[in-house]
């Protein structure tokens, strides 16, 4: 479990990322900030794409940034948006690659100030994971 005063500070990032999402078609400015096991903190905002599957979400964009710069261990995401928006399904998926079943998830409505906990394993029960070596 992580203190309330990370919350705090990967709320802060999330919202702080959010500013720089990229969002022309849908206008849903999404941002994300990732807390890796050694303190380190990633942010990623929303990148959308003419060619809509192209389009990345902040979730992946912060946790790829955590991969690119070394860390390999996920405990906890905040999600910044105008209303509470849990992970979509690529998301948790790629989540589960880099975070244990009980990793927090917290998602936070800018609008509203309104704030959800919940852990991985209750957003992706029997996620799919191989074996594999780091």
């Amino acid at each position: 479990m992580i203190s309330q005063e990370t919350i705090v500070a990967l709320i802060d990032r999330a919202t702080h990322a959010r500013e720089n999402a990229y969002a022309p078609y849908s206008h849903f400015k999404v941002g994300a900030a990732v807390l890796c096991d050694n303190g380190d903190i990633f942010t990623g905002a929303n990148v959308e794409n003419a060619s809509y599957g192209l389009t990345i979400c902040a979730e992946r964009a912060a946790i790829f940034a955590a991969i690119a710069a070394g860390c390999h261990k996920i405990v906890a995401i905040a999600i910044a948006a105008d209303v509470i928006a849990y992970p979509c399904g690529a998301c948790r998926q790629v989540l589960a690659e880099f975070a244990d079943a009980d990793a927090t998830i917290v998602m936070h409505d800018i609008s509203r100030g309104e704030t959800r906990h919940t852990i991985l394993d209750a957003l992706l029960p029997h996620s799919f994971k191989l074996e594999v070596q780091r």
